[in-house]
């Protein structure tokens, strides 16, 4: 699998809203995945989680993870799927977190502003995916 640092079309590929679904390791080592949305900044993701969900309590125990992404609308056979760790966990207290993605793929603030939610950034350690068919170059 390539390492970083990604191709500049994929480097703007992840710079758009684009779905994507995270991966993580339930404690018996099953994979548990989720929707999700996340924003590419330098090199690294951002993910948000209520403070209630599993994939936080599998990211606390065991840091790894994966993120796929994939292109909106009929473009979906264009995808990346990066994997790597969280490297820092950190209560979003003011939600700019979350706000930052609500505002990015709905162009508002987050509704919900009573929901303690925590910010997780993924360093990226390797990744592969599919523009289209053939593999991202």
């Amino acid at each position: 699998m390539p390492k970083p640092p990604l191709p500049p079309e994929l480097d703007e590929f992840l710079t758009q809203a684009n779905p994507a679904v995270i991966g993580t390791l339930d404690p018996d080592g099953a994979p548990h995945t989720a929707a999700t949305w996340y924003l590419w900044e330098n090199g690294r993701v951002l993910v948000n989680m209520d403070a209630t969900r599993k994939r936080l309590e599998h990211l606390r125990r065991d840091p790894g993870v994966s993120l796929t992404v994939l292109g909106r609308g009929d473009d979906w056979y264009r995808q990346v799927t990066l994997r790597g760790g969280v490297v820092e966990l950190q209560d979003d207290e003011d939600l700019s977190g979350i706000d930052r993605l609500s505002e990015r793929y709905t162009g508002n603030a987050y509704a919900r502003r009573d929901q303690a939610r925590v910010n997780g950034w993924i360093d990226v350690e390797s990744w592969y995916g599919w523009d289209g068919g053939k593999p991202w170059r």
